[in-house]
């Protein structure tokens, strides 16, 4: 396993072109009290360059994203009586899923058991690559056999305390005291999985290499800073980079967005809403640096 420090590039775009041209990307995210979490994820898939974004929410709560999510679509799906999403909604959202390129499941899902139930369900069936989160990630920590029937690739992208439950060990301690050393223990034989540890230095590691990510700051230790992650490595993997590729992208831009951000906002009163708008700028100032 070697180390990679060159990022990819990111090329102008040809003047004939069109939104199907830059990845669509379906999000499975929200439950009740947790819409932000989707917000967050669909709106930054679309500001780091997605084409088409449609949002797949639990029914009752799809007046509530629409009226904020002017530019991304919503798909009401079946829900429980907690409001999440319900095993009742497989058949659908497998059927949906066949118009998009890539599927990000997990910002505020909630670890109700029927919504992990049809998370793992999807896991197994899904026929494009997935970015799994959050919700979704604990979902699959005491069903790891699952990765071994995903069908095309998979991005992970845990914090600490996911990556602890991942591992089977009690203590994030563990986790942080050696982080490429236990990455590189769970990505061992898992050829279609990218891991994305994030945390100071966000670790993105496969079966054969590893990016250390140095932008970012303390000030995005913020709720919401990891669902603007997921949407921006959607995006990128929907615009045709390799799993690899589009989480240190996503990692990259992601920590300089929130270095923009933290500028204006102090650390202490940086949120996800102030990354998240920063995301023009630092691709802007990305692409200048390395002369597109």
């Amino acid at each position: 396993m070697y180390e990679v420090k060159i990022l990819p590039k990111i090329p102008s775009r040809k003047p004939d072109t069109h939104k199907g041209d830059y990845g669509r990307i379906l999000v499975l995210a929200g439950s009740c009290g947790m819409t932000g979490a989707a917000y967050l994820c669909s709106k930054a898939a679309l500001r780091a360059g997605a084409g088409l974004v449609t949002l797949g929410i639990p029914e009752s709560l799809q007046g509530i994203v629409a009226s904020k999510l002017t530019c991304v679509m919503t798909h009401p799906l079946p829900e429980t009586h907690l409001k999440t999403l319900s095993e009742l909604g497989r058949q659908d959202i497998l059927d949906f899923s066949q118009r998009f390129d890539v599927v990000a499941i997990g910002p505020g899902l909630s670890q109700y058991l029927e919504t992990r139930r049809l998370v793992l369900w999807l896991l197994q069936s899904l026929d494009c690559p997935i970015v799994l989160d959050a919700d979704g990630i604990h979902a699959l920590a005491d069903n790891l056999d699952v990765l071994r029937q995903i069908k095309k690739q998979i991005i992970l992208t845990p914090h600490p305390g996911e990556m602890a439950r991942l591992m089977g060990v009690s203590s994030t301690q563990e986790i942080q005291s050696k982080r490429l050393e236990v990455s590189r223990i769970f990505i061992r034989g898992r050829k279609n999985v990218t891991l994305v540890l994030k945390g100071h230095q966000t670790l993105v590691v496969n079966e054969d290499r590893f990016y250390v990510n140095k932008t970012g700051n303390p000030g995005m230790a913020t709720a919401g800073a990891g669902d603007v992650l997921t949407g921006m490595i959607a995006a990128f993997l929907g615009q045709n980079y390799s799993p690899f590729e589009a989480a240190q992208l996503g990692a990259y831009l992601h920590g300089m967005a929130g270095d923009l951000a933290v500028q204006e906002t102090g650390e202490m009163s940086l949120i996800a809403t102030d990354i998240l708008n920063k995301l023009p700028k630092a691709l802007m100032v990305y692409r200048e640096s390395i002369g597109v």
